[in-house]
């Protein structure tokens, strides 16, 4: 028997995770509510079926109650990497006060299911407070009255074609001739394939042993951030060469780019990185999954001719805001 159609409300679903899963929810016929800041979905998801998008402040309480009036299942997927500020307030708000607010809405709006997207790592001990936000979020999930059943999601480093790891290493290594000077690079990873989480988030909506419980999410290999530097400079074409600094260094390197617009790595990356970020138990495995090695799927869209698909998606994605593309 098929497993039923349901209504899922996600936040945070734009994004490099959000899309990979809404498409695999939509071809599995189930409804979809994006709850997004823009007027409508962006354009690479606006064309799938059954996908409904919702301009909503989703800090407001009263806006979540009624946006997720009538759904089966909330997914939070919200998370960012940095704030505008160096108190820790933004990820406060972006994480742990959005999460509380998710799950006092759930509960109002009599939601049954909530999948929370957190990180390996998260603690309200951790060095950072990326980590720290991440924990408390956790607590709040947790806390939830025993009508709201949640699952909590912790990957370590996400790879896939737009991800902003590989890519972002890629397209750095020609400007500098391959030279990188890198802080933390001993740090240890576990990267997990973007399809490998989104496989995750749509099995526990049918497994309800997953019900009460969290799960390490991370690949088959474990890599040195210094080794996924030195693959993405293989694969893209410019070998890297790279000067792991001493941590005196880095800090000063992260409190430079502070200050750089977008903040390319900051001094709350460099505290997430005293922490390895390797999971030693395998949450994929636990649901079924076969982990995904980073060796295998790289090659795919840091290649030649993997990155001449990327240039043309970034191309039709461009296309898209400006009127219909065939093809």
């Amino acid at each position: 028997m098929a497993p039923p159609k349901m209504l899922i409300t996600l936040l945070g679903g734009s994004g490099f995770v959000g899309s990979e899963l809404i498409a695999r929810l939509s071809r599995r016929g189930h409804r979809i509510r994006l709850l997004t800041r823009g007027s409508r979905a962006p354009a690479h998801l606006a064309v799938l079926p059954n996908l409904e998008s919702r301009r909503v402040d989703v800090h407001d309480e009263a806006a979540l109650r009624r946006e997720f009036s009538g759904s089966d299942v909330v997914i939070n997927l919200v998370g960012i990497l940095n704030e505008s500020g160096f108190s820790g307030r933004g990820f406060q708000v972006a994480h742990a006060e959005l999460a509380r607010k998710v799950v006092a809405a759930c509960v109002a709006s009599q939601v049954p299911r909530l999948l929370h997207m957190s990180s390996f790592g998260a603690d309200l001990n951790a060095p950072s407070f990326y980590l720290q936000s991440k924990g408390l979020a956790e607590q709040h999930v947790r806390a939830a009255p025993a009508t709201l059943a949640w699952t909590i999601f912790r990957p370590s480093v996400i790879f896939g074609t737009h991800d902003s790891l590989l890519n972002r290493f890629a397209q750095l290594l020609p400007l500098s001739r391959g030279w990188i000077p890198l802080a933390r690079a001993n740090t240890r990873f576990a990267p997990v394939w973007v399809s490998d989480v989104a496989a995750a988030f749509e099995q526990a909506l049918i497994d309800p042993s997953t019900i009460g419980r969290s799960f390490d999410l991370g690949g088959p290999e474990t890599l040195t951030l210094k080794e996924l530097v030195e693959l993405a400079g293989k694969l893209s074409g410019t070998p890297a060469k790279v000067i792991a600094l001493p941590d005196f260094i880095g800090r000063l390197q992260a409190a430079m780019l502070d200050f750089v617009p977008g903040k390319p790595f900051s001094s709350d990356n460099f505290r997430s990185l005293q922490l390895d970020n390797a999971p030693t138990t395998s949450g994929l495995q636990a649901l079924g999954i076969t982990p995904t090695s980073l060796s295998t799927i790289a090659p795919t869209y840091l290649g030649a001719a993997g990155q001449d698909q990327n240039r043309y998606a970034a191309f039709r994605r461009q296309a898209g805001r400006y009127g219909t593309m065939r093809g």
